[in-house]
Order: C-alpha cells, then sequence, then structure tokens
C-alpha cells in the first residue's frame, strides 16, 4: 500500500483534543512544534502544514489567540475552520441564515445578511438549544429553509468530561423535519480538500493526526489521504475500530504522531 503513495507533502492536525483541550495544551504538543528533534524540522521541510478544526465555540481571530498564549507558534493562514467553509457556503447559496453559533464565533459572519432568515445554520451554541430556538428553526426548515450544520459530531471533551456535541441537535431537527442536513466540516470530503486547497497537495500525499476516529481520521482516509488517530482529547478505547478501513496508524499523541512522520514518512 505505501508503495503506491506519492511523497508526503502536507500535514493537517486537529486543534481541540489533539493539541489543546480548553485552556490547557495536551502536555508535550508545544514542544512538538518547536523543538529541532520534533516538528521544527518538519517545518523546515517542505511541507505544508493546516490546523484544520470543527471548532465552532470561537471565531478565528479569538481561536488564534487562544493558541498563541497556549504557546503554540501558529500563523491564522496556517488556520482551517468549519466555520469558513460554512460562510463561503452561505456566500455561493446568497441565503440570510438564522445563526445557531456561539456569540463568540459571530465575527466570522461579519458581514452575512441574517435579516429575515431563509436557511438555519447550526453550531455548538448551548446558549441556543432552547425549546423556543429550536421551534423557530424547525419552523423555518418546515418551511423551505436548507439546514446546514457547521458539523454534525456526536461529542468532544471538556475540562470537566465529555460534552454534547451539535450532532444531537442537527439530528433532532433532521428528525422532526424529515430532511436531510447539508454538513459542511469534518468528515466532508469538501472540508478536507478545501483545507488543502494552495498548498499545491493531493490527498494522498497528505496525513491528517486528530482525536476523532470518524471526523478526522475516517473522513481524512474516505479521500485519499493517511489519517493518524491520537488517544488524547475524546478518543475512549477501541475507537479505532469504528471505522473501516481503519486508522493508517493509532499512537499515544500528538508527539508521537509527529515522531512516526519525522522517521517513516519523510
Amino acid at each position: 500500500r505505501m508503495a503506491a503513495r506519492r511523497a508526503l507533502k502536507a500535514v493537517l492536525v486537529d486543534l481541540s483534543g489533539t493539541l489543546h483541550i480548553e485552556d490547557s495544551a495536551v502536555p508535550g504538543t508545544q514542544e512538538a512544534l518547536k523543538r529541532q528533534a520534533t516538528f521544527f524540522w518538519l517545518r523546515r521541510a517542505p511541507l505544508a502544514i493546516r490546523f484544520v478544526t470543527n471548532t465552532t465555540k470561537e471565531c478565528k481571530r479569538d481561536l488564534l489567540e487562544r493558541l498563541t498564549k497556549l504557546g503554540f507558534d501558529i500563523a491564522e493562514s496556517e488556520i482551517f475552520t468549519s466555520l469558513t467553509a460554512a460562510r463561503n457556503l452561505l456566500e455561493q447559496r446568497q441565503v440570510r441564515p438564522l445563526l445557531l453559533v456561539d456569540n463568540k464565533a459571530l465575527p466570522d459572519f461579519t458581514g452575512v445578511a441574517t435579516d429575515e432568515p431563509n436557511a438555519v445554520v447550526v453550531g455548538l451554541a448551548p446558549e441556543h438549544f432552547h425549546y423556543e430556538m429550536m421551534n423557530t428553526a424547525f419552523r423555518l426548515i418546515l418551511d423551505g429553509a436548507p439546514l446546514i450544520a457547521i458539523h454534525k459530531a456526536r461529542y468532544f471533551k471538556k475540562k470537566d468530561g465529555m460534552a454534547l456535541g451539535p450532532g444531537p441537535f442537527v439530528a433532532g431537527l433532521e428528525y422532526a423535519t424529515d430532511t436531510t442536513a447539508t454538513v459542511v466540516g469534518k468528515p466532508e470530503a469538501t472540508f478536507f480538500l478545501e483545507a488543502l486547497r494552495g498548498t499545491g497537495c493531493a490527498p494522498e500525499e497528505a496525513v491528517m493526526i486528530g482525536d476523532d476516529c470518524r471526523d478526522d481520521v475516517g473522513g481524512a482516509q474516505n479521500v485519499g489521504m493517511r489519517g493518524i488517530l491520537v488517544r488524547t482529547g475524546k478518543y475512549r478505547p477501541a475507537d479505532e475500530d469504528k471505522i473501516n478501513p481503519a486508522p493508517y496508524l493509532t499512537c499515544e499523541d500528538f508527539p508521537a504522531a509527529v515522531e512516526h512522520i519525522l522517521e517513516h514518512l519523510l
């Protein structure tokens, strides 16, 4: 299988659960991005790096600020979020969304008209997931408004444990309205292809590192990339058995994934 692969040219890295959990870095990850022995050399290699995330809790600017405070050396141009993908879709379709997203994510939709909404966009927005707001979304969809899910993650990892993602709420709206949401984030093929746009890399020349077996690894492998699953964040034992084909590699954490790339893929 490896013989048919092209040389590695791009690395996509998940953020939440892989590099950090809320305001705490996963141990060793900053060093894996900085030190000469690990990702420092990866940066000097002819590789494109993109940090790809489904997070809808904050805009890209706030996310970058959070990561910088945690000691990560990341440029804004290296970050690709599902919010960006969602905005691109709204502009393509020229619709006015009811935005069920966290208020901190709203800056990424600046300039998008939201008066008299004729579309429903769902991200992770706990303060909006109450009966009145969900019923408003329900009625819009019944009247023909498209349902757009920024992603459909079942759950994610917080400091105090697992927490529901937007997926269950999207599924509820799908069930009630007998419609199917358009999903823009991971694991959709378009998300990974958009993230690679501008790198000059084909999927077969890229590897994805993440803690979500289905959305990170399965999604990436479905478009032809290698997928490396890390046992941090939302990972739970036997997750690697939930997708077919299985992950290219499962390892303890991001530094271990980097070590594998350095030793075996360059």
